[in-house]
């Protein structure tokens, strides 16, 4: 592991911040590095207000978009819902056509096969609205490069309203309204909404014309916290207030679907983690198993007896995905040996009968061994799919980019994409993408980081502190539970090797000349403990948490790594 201590902010501010707000230096310091250096930015960080979003009609073709829906509504027009089959997709479609329903009963949803369709908007997706007399699709997580086939569609008389949050191509796709704060000619403010958030901004501007706030919506924020979590976009801005919010209605009044999965589980409240963790995943093992409709049937049912029944299925689906990740991860790493690339900069691996649902997962867990950008093939079709997943720091989208020439279409984002390419096409990718790679990447990027907020001694760790980091949650991508350092570390003498299989670490943790004592967990590092044995001095990475037991809540140490002290 690579540590990095983050630069120190500059000393006038953190003691402006320290002074605004009477609080300490370390907070004050990891505030700063969060771009919170004043106190009405402190406020609002602290105490996040759904008045703090966005007038949605600041978004490039908002108001066509709800005109387009307004009139829809007024001539009774049939409107399919389409979304993408992963939690995003799923969550979208869910929340925009619940929200549609209370406005007009002629609301219909599709999501595409992952399967013979793929992802994105497909020709037979469209087909079935002109077969169905729909008018208008109102496309979610998705669209905003299908400019062929909104074309097509717009010559057979039905309209595209496209709300994305990917990255558009060089055109356009001349659709009703087109809805990406990623558009070059849009100045929406916050840039990192994910799919379900730029529908709940449509909504947004359609309650509004009603004389209704975000206060009046807060009912689908469930969905948004969510997506958010499973889509991993940074939890700042906007996405932080309905992260905030969206779990505050998941931990006391969620929709009947998540109440339902949540009671297949023991937890009473519920971070951004857990919904990654644990909601996100059943949500996801629809369309990685089944379809999609699975997920949007569960999310959108009232019914609590019904919705039980619906989240039992999808934990089925679940474990079936869990067992088929597994095998294929195992087949990967052997087929990675039996070529002989252990010592390659890139993983491209392909086996035509891996299951597509969950080449995603598998590009992931690959990279827990060998820490490169990794894409995982299969065959869908007559063609190869792939999943992409970079390693942090590395835009794996525009490495992608530049091999092109061998790609028949691809799409995502900087750390995850999805391709597909002709089959005699894939050792020429596969020599293409590693020369690629070998070109642009720091080689520093292919050694896991731990990036280090602050170094403080053990006594720093008082339950006062611990209660102010918690209020920095919901934590994510640009706001990371905090990482601390600690130096001339020593185990009590009680150290040792725990679990089933001995691999994780247990200690008390002190430190020469302090009275502080602290449990340390350690997940993985229990071939480290020669590292804290005969009272030697060490160097931890951490994260503060909390441990429960029998009733009993006391503060811990969840080390990252550790080393040798210097």
């Amino acid at each position: 592991m690579r540590w990095t201590l983050k630069t120190e902010p500059p000393k006038e501010k953190v003691e402006a911040l320290q002074e605004a707000l009477q609080v300490d230096a370390i907070t004050a310091k990891l505030l700063v590095h969060r771009g919170v250096d004043n106190y009405e930015d402190a406020k609002r960080f602290f105490r996040p207000s759904l008045e703090d979003l966005h007038d949605p009609f600041l978004m490039k073709d908002m108001d066509r978009a709800v005109a387009r829906i307004e009139k829809a509504i007024a001539n009774k027009e049939n409107i399919l819902v389409y979304g993408d089959y992963d939690v995003d997709g799923t969550t979208s479609v869910a929340l925009m056509s619940s929200y549609l329903k209370t406005k007009h009963n002629l609301v219909y949803t599709y999501i595409p096969n992952r399967y013979d369709e793929g992802y994105g908007i497909s020709y037979k997706g469209i087909n079935f609205a002109l077969e169905n007399d729909f008018s208008l699709i109102i496309a979610l997580d998705c669209g905003i490069k299908s400019v062929d086939k909104v074309a097509h569609a717009k010559t057979l008389g039905i309209d595209f309203i496209i709300c994305d949050h990917h990255r558009p191509g060089d055109e356009i796709p001349d659709a009703a309204a087109v809805l990406d704060p990623k558009r070059e000619d849009c100045n929406y403010p916050f840039k990192e909404l994910c799919g379900c958030g730029v529908g709940f901004k449509l909504i947004q501007a359609l309650a509004s014309k009603e004389g209704k706030t975000a206060e009046d919506l807060t009912e689908y924020l469930d969905l948004v916290a969510t997506a958010i979590g499973a889509d991993i976009v940074p939890i700042d801005g906007e996405n932080r207030v309905l992260a905030y919010f969206g779990l505050i209605v998941i931990n006391t009044n969620p929709r009947s679907g998540i109440k339902a999965i949540l009671d297949q589980v023991e937890k009473t409240t519920l971070t951004i983690t857990d919904v990654v963790f644990i909601v996100a995943p059943r949500i996801n093992a629809a369309g990685r198993m089944k379809h999609g409709n699975y997920a949007v049937t569960l999310l959108s049912e009232e019914e609590p007896d019904m919705a039980k029944k619906y989240a039992a299925e999808i934990n089925e689906y679940n474990l079936d995905r869990r067992e088929t990740d597994k095998r294929i991860t195992e087949e990967a790493l052997n087929q990675i040996e039996e070529q002989k690339e252990q010592n390659r900069l890139t993983t491209v691996v392909f086996n035509e009968d891996w299951h597509k649902g969950v080449i995603g997962i598998v590009a992931s867990r690959l990279i827990e061994t060998y820490y490169r950008p990794t894409l995982v093939f299969t065959k869908s079709g007559n063609k190869l799919a792939a999943s992409a997943r970079s390693v942090k720091g590395f835009d794996i989208y525009n490495a992608l980019g530049n091999c092109k020439e061998h790609i028949e279409q691809f799409g995502g984002h900087k750390y995850a994409a999805g391709l597909t390419l002709e089959p005699e096409n894939y050792e020429a990718f596969k020599k293409a993408f590693e020369d690629e790679v070998s070109k642009t990447i720091d080689r520093d990027l292919l050694t896991p980081e731990i990036k280090i907020d602050a170094q403080i001694d053990l006594d720093d760790i008082t339950p006062k502190f611990h209660r102010i980091l918690k209020q920095f949650a919901p934590f994510g991508p640009s706001n990371m539970t905090p990482v601390f350092l600690s130096e001339n570390v020593m185990d009590t003498g009680y150290g040792k090797c725990v679990g089933a299989d001995k691999t994780h670490l247990r200690l008390t943790a002190t430190q020469p000349e302090s009275a502080t004592k602290i449990v340390c967990i350690g997940f993985g590092l229990g071939k480290k403990i020669n590292k804290i044995s005969d009272g030697k001095l060490f160097r931890a990475a951490y994260s503060i948490d909390e441990n429960e037991w029998n009733g009993n809540i006391s503060l811990q140490l969840k080390l990252r790594d550790i080393k040798k002290q210097k």
